[in-house]
């Protein structure tokens, strides 16, 4: 069963920047899809971005150009997102995600939120 923990929220000023780290426990030797996502108070729960086992890449138009998503070179179960010029509407709860994956052992079926980090701009 795999977890994720996140990592990296923080207080920051508008037009700064920072990285949110996720690492997922379990299946080694799984490729997973990873995403994150966020959710401001009083709003529904956002996707900002994903990169899947084949280390495609998606974002949302609110977030491109600004947040850059990456899979560590060496830690393939650590995703990363870079994120620069916060707004105070970037303030949230951000949240990883896995939704399937590649490799031997049921990767494709492993699923899991994190807990979330906050990231507050102001």
């Amino acid at each position: 069963q795999v977890q994720l923990v996140e990592s990296g929220g923080d207080l920051v000023q508008p037009g700064g920047s920072l990285r949110l780290s996720c690492a997922a426990s379990g299946n080694t030797a799984c490729t997973y899809d990873m995403s994150w996502y966020r959710q401001a108070p009083g709003k529904e729960r956002e996707f900002l971005s994903e990169i899947d086992s084949a280390d495609r890449i998606f974002y949302a138009d609110s977030v491109k150009g600004r947040f850059t998503i990456t899979r560590d070179d060496t830690k393939k179960w650590v995703v990363n997102l870079r994120m620069n010029m916060l707004k105070p509407d970037d303030t949230a709860i951000y949240y990883c995600r896995v939704n399937g994956g590649s490799g031997a052992g049921g990767c494709g079926l492993a699923k899991a939120w994190g807990q979330g980090t906050q990231v507050t701009v102001s």
